[in-house]
């Protein structure tokens, strides 16, 4: 029982943290491959993502970050379920990043991003319940001129899929405490690298990943209970391997397992209805960015 209870608060913090972090990014360019197979749960999972933030320099050291990102999410069940299951097999979720950056003082610069969401099955006419809002303001602290190099990012992030009326904790802290390591403690990512050379990288990480979509018709489930959206949670422990191909772009990859996995349709109360699926497996990760950090 202690155990379950355990793994139950585990997913809902994984459920929480993955809501509020999920499309905040650093990158200027992205295109990525997603694949969960269903070796284990019967449910085979695949994630196209595309994203762009362009940059544009105001007065002094300010910037204002304009952006979008587009995640298509094939949902495969390999297994039959007791409701009609077409409205999951395609979910749609649309970011538009609008960001502001100056310095704080001479140590310190502040970030602020407001990112309007379409999270949708999309099979029907868009309404109210297909748009959510992320804020986030956080300071950014950087030194690439030491010994060892680090970046510390302290913030507060609002996500509206988590359902907290209240402000959540950001916290990011990477440093290469050595010519040929470095590691990085936060959420929703953590990992230790070594580099075998400048352009060769080889990772061990842990992150979260996920997604939290509208169901534009609510699903009829055989006790009567309504599934008004589908979500999903995951733990991922992985090891990668990075190839920059100059200072700032860089190709990919990165093979796991879920560690924590919890695929659930969710009522109007965001309480869970139906699980999905919610055992571990395997997880493959490919693509291509351009990126500050």
């Amino acid at each position: 029982m202690l155990r379950s209870r355990i793994l139950k608060l585990s997913v809902i913090l994984v459920l929480l943290i993955t809501s509020f972090s999920y499309g905040q990014s650093t990158d200027l360019l992205r295109l990525e491959y997603t694949h969960i197979p269903d070796d284990v749960s019967e449910v085979e999972t695949s994630r196209f993502r595309f994203l762009i933030n362009m940059p544009f320099k105001l007065k002094g050291a300010k910037y204002l970050i304009l952006g979008a990102e587009y995640n298509f999410i094939d949902f495969d069940p390999k297994r039959d379920f007791p409701f009609d299951d077409n409205e999951l097999e395609q979910l749609h979720v649309v970011d538009f990043n609008l960001g502001y950056i100056f310095n704080w003082n001479k140590d310190w610069r502040f970030v602020g991003i407001v990112t309007p969401r379409l999270a949708s099955n999309l099979v029907t006419d868009i309404g109210s319940r297909d748009f959510l809002i992320n804020l986030t303001a956080t300071f950014w602290k950087e030194r690439k001129d030491v010994d060892k190099p680090f970046r510390l990012v302290l913030g507060l992030t609002y996500n509206s899929t988590t359902g907290l009326p209240v402000p959540l904790p950001l916290i990011n802290y990477y440093k290469r405490f050595h010519p040929r390591w470095a590691f990085t403690l936060g959420i929703p990512r953590s990992d230790l690298r070594m580099f075998l050379s400048e352009r060769n990288i080889l990772q061990l990480a842990l992150f979260l990943d996920g997604y939290f979509v509208n169901a534009q018709n609510d699903i009829v489930l055989p006790d009567n209970e309504l599934g008004t959206s589908i979500s999903l949670s995951t733990l991922v422990s992985a090891v990668g391997y990075q190839l920059k191909v100059s200072k700032m772009a860089s190709f990919y990859g990165f093979a796991g397992y879920t560690l924590l996995q919890n695929g659930i349709l969710r009522n109007d109360k965001r309480n869970k209805v139906f699980t999905l699926n919610n055992r571990g497996s395997l997880y493959y990760k490919v693509g291509f960015k351009v990126s500050i950090f």
